[in-house]
This record gives C-alpha cells, sequence and structure tokens, in this order.
C-alpha cells in the first residue's frame, strides 16, 4: 500500500481511537475493518485487483464512491500497536532494532579508540 494511503488509514484510526476514548490497541479488528481508504492510485487499484486475484471478496465498491475498500487490518494487526515489534522490524542499517543499534553503537566506539590512538 503505498505511503499516502497507509497515512491516512492509521490517521482514521487514530480518530477513531480518540472518538471513542480508548488506546489504538483497545479497538477491535471488527472496527478497524470499518475504516476506508480512497481515492486510490493508479498503482493501488492494480495492486488491489492483483490481491484479489488470489485473495477474492477484498475487492469491493465503495458505497457511493468509486473509491476502493478493503480490510485493510487483518488479524495481526495487535503488531502494529506492539511497541517492541514495531522498533525491532528495522534491522537494516541505521534501522531501529537493538541489533542494528547495538552495531552502530560497536562502530562508533570502534572510531573513538581509532581516535583517541
Amino acid at each position: 500500500m503505498p505511503f499516502r494511503q497507509a497515512h491516512e488509514a492509521s490517521g482514521k484510526a487514530v480518530f477513531m481511537a480518540e472518538t471513542k476514548g480508548v488506546a489504538l490497541n483497545q479497538l477491535s479488528l471488527q472496527e478497524l475493518q470499518t475504516i476506508r481508504f480512497g481515492p486510490p492510485s493508479p498503482h493501488a487499484v492494480s495492486y488491489w485487483v492483483g490481491l484479489c486475484a488470489w485473495r477474492p471478496g477484498w475487492l469491493a465498491p465503495w458505497p457511493n464512491s468509486s473509491s476502493l475498500c478493503s480490510p485493510l487490518f487483518l488479524s495481526d494487526v495487535n503488531r502494529v500497536w506492539d511497541y517492541g515489534h514495531s522498533v525491532e522490524q528495522y534491522g537494516a542499517l541505521g534501522g531501529t532494532a537493538r541489533s542494528s543499534i547495538d552495531w552502530q553503537i560497536r562502530q562508533v566506539r570502534a572510531l573513538l579508540r581509532a581516535q583517541q590512538a
């Protein structure tokens, strides 16, 4: 999903949680699946049509609109609200995962030792 649409969907989730007076992780999967996005870019249309080829039922018309609607949030959504998992998923160079941070710290320490020698 393009970043713009992901940002829209997450913003709507935050708004829903604030409106209900609950934390994001307290929204049910059913509540989250009422969140829609649109209108989609041509790339998103192609992406969703491709998904429908192997996940029938994902593509449906938005009522009174030409937008797409889909269950943006699946049963694994709770992993998104898990801060530890969110941090650990970025293990690339410069990422936030513990392994990446440890590597960066070792690099800086080695650089400092080399400069002090």
